[in-house]
């Protein structure tokens, strides 16, 4: 059983705005009664606000309940508000769909940029029109799949079943699913980053400076010990432990397990430490 929101099912009870325009400005038609859903949305605008809005479907409580919101959505917007309408739009207004109803909402936003089109005079930018079919049970195109796996984020088959039906009868498509996916993903992998461009020498010279001075002496100094920088030829960093740390026994350790390891984690990894007199 899916569980539906309260505000689903007020919509779906008691829908808003049925019918249809007769004088409309604008019509959009989407889906198809063979495939087992279908809407038909009219809009009125003056002054360039939709001022009205009605809605025929035939479909489940969820598409009829899609078809509702969206109406009472868009009744007051302008035409260039209304455009940017998405099937996501819809879902959050009522709350959330089960995810196996969201072609509901894809078909409201659909049916929202058909009516709008024709109201501006132009072609309706469908993705159905263009492309080729994948899901013949459904005639959903891969231009139709393309848009919904990027307007919605979609990783999975079953997503993008949920979301237009393709794949949800034979199976036979699937596969052509599972490339448009892999196709998708794979075009917004990162490139693999440029190598950096090596320090010179200066630049190695002021890191060591800085990370002796911001790491290393604050705590050789709560011992009473210092340290000084003697020179750097390559990877060897020539150093001179001073005050305390001079007569300290563990001076090996301090010199390789803990100024080394600084060294090796903020300047280089390759990175060696030996101490010299002067």
């Amino acid at each position: 059983m899916w569980d539906y929101t309260d505000k689903v099912k007020e919509h779906f009870i008691n829908p808003r705005n049925v019918g249809e325009i007769e004088d409309a400005d604008g019509v959009g038609e989407v889906g198809s009664i063979a495939c087992g859903d279908a809407l038909k949305l009219t809009i009125k605008v003056k002054d360039g606000r939709i001022v009205d809005a009605r809605f025929k479907t035939f479909g489940c409580g969820s598409a009829i309940a899609s078809a509702s919101a969206l109406t009472e959505m868009i009744k007051g917007m302008t035409i260039e508000e209304a455009k940017k309408i998405t099937n996501r739009d819809i879902v959050d207004y009522l709350g959330g769909l089960p995810r196996q109803k969201m072609h509901c909402s894809v078909m409201g936003a659909e049916a929202l940029q058909a009516a709008i089109a024709d109201y501006l005079g132009e072609k309706a930018e469908t993705a159905s029109d263009e492309g080729e079919v994948v899901c013949v049970c459904f005639g959903v195109t891969d231009k139709e799949i393309e848009k919904v796996v990027r307007q919605n984020r979609l990783k999975e088959v079953e997503d993008v079943t949920n979301y237009t039906k393709a794949g949800g009868a034979c199976g036979s498509c699937i596969p052509q699913i599972e490339a448009i996916l892999n196709r998708i993903w794979s075009e917004e992998t990162p490139p693999p980053s440029k190598p950096k461009r090596p320090r010179t020498f200066l630049e190695k010279v002021k890191l060591v400076e800085r990370v002796l001075e911001e790491e290393i002496r604050p705590v050789l100094a709560g011992d009473g010990g210092d340290i000084e920088l003697v020179d750097i030829e390559g990877d060897v960093v020539k150093v001179k432990l001073l005050r305390n740390c001079a007569s300290c026994p563990v001076s090996t350790f301090t010199l390789n397990d803990f100024v080394g390891e600084k060294l090796r984690e903020f300047v280089d990894e390759n990175i060696r430490v030996v101490e010299v007199d002067s």
